[in-house]
């Protein structure tokens, strides 16, 4: 499969840098002002985005997320909605890679086929399904093999060889670590252990390894861009948008984006990490 995901990762690799995933809530703090954070999410240096659709039962976010979504929701946010604010961004940007990230109950009510559709039309390039895990998903699988879409999967730092085998069967795109147990926003976890665990899924695996979770500050995501192919931000920008004025929200939110994307880019130039 070649999408716009995996000339992403093959463009960056030829550069010899990791990419930065930035993730935002669609519909937070409203559709319009979404818009203009996702609409400038590029330009800022976002290589990968990650567009969350609000659902009332984030059971893997943290507190940061959970709030998002709650107000997303009060927005007017739903999943519609999302894939409306992905096709609006698509008609601006033709480029970079786009996915979805939430949670299977909206799906399941729209429907597998209709939502991979939707997802194709929309110009998304894939989706992560935090609650649907890989014994379930294989309807969804062969909707997606006909409208040339990834699913994402997730590892953990409790992902044992054999459950990574599982993980592993059928996903595509890249391979998304969760880098602590524990929800989105928690602290970042050791250098060490993030570059023992990429290690361990390139040896199992030739997708895109991105890590995620906890990672807040230029310097944490200095150091997982050593060594693994994306590093994922969410919360760090979702906390932008519920720090001030609305009316300030996109400036502040692609200001920080800026600042990790620096650090991301900069990592192996300044260290001399191979590729």
């Amino acid at each position: 499969m070649v999408n716009r995901l995996t000339s992403r990762f093959a463009s960056l690799k030829h550069a010899n840098r990791a990419a930065l995933v930035a993730y935002i809530m669609a519909s937070d703090p409203d559709h319009e002002t979404c818009f203009e954070i996702l609409r400038g999410l590029p330009t800022a240096g976002a290589d990968i985005i990650e567009l969350g659709f609000p659902f009332t039962d984030p059971m893997a976010d943290g507190p940061s997320i959970q709030k998002a979504a709650l107000r997303a929701l009060k927005a007017g946010g739903s999943l519609r909605h999302t894939l409306d604010l992905a096709r609006r961004f698509r008609e601006t940007n033709a480029d970079t890679p786009l996915i979805l990230m939430g949670y299977a109950n909206p799906i399941e009510s729209m429907g597998y086929e209709a939502f991979a559709e939707a997802l194709h039309s929309s110009g998304a390039d894939g989706v992560i399904i935090v609650d649907l895990p890989p014994e379930e998903d294989a309807p969804l699988r062969a909707t997606f093999a006909k409208n040339d879409l990834s699913i994402i999967r997730l590892a953990t730092p409790t992902t044992d060889d054999k459950r990574l085998t599982k993980v592993l069967d059928g996903a595509s795109g890249f391979v998304y670590y969760v880098s602590v147990a524990g929800v989105t926003g928690a602290n970042a976890a050791s250098a060490g252990d993030v570059r023992a665990a990429v290690e361990r899924l390139k040896h199992a695996t030739d997708l895109p390894i991105a890590v995620g979770f906890g990672v807040r500050e230029p310097e944490a995501a200095r150091v997982i861009a050593q060594t693994a192919d994306a590093v994922v931000v969410g919360s760090a920008f979702v906390d932008e948008i519920a720090v001030g004025a609305r009316a300030q929200a996109a400036e502040r939110v692609l200001r920080k984006v800026a600042q990790l994307s620096e650090a991301v880019r900069r990592a192996r130039a300044l260290e001399g990490t191979p590729a």
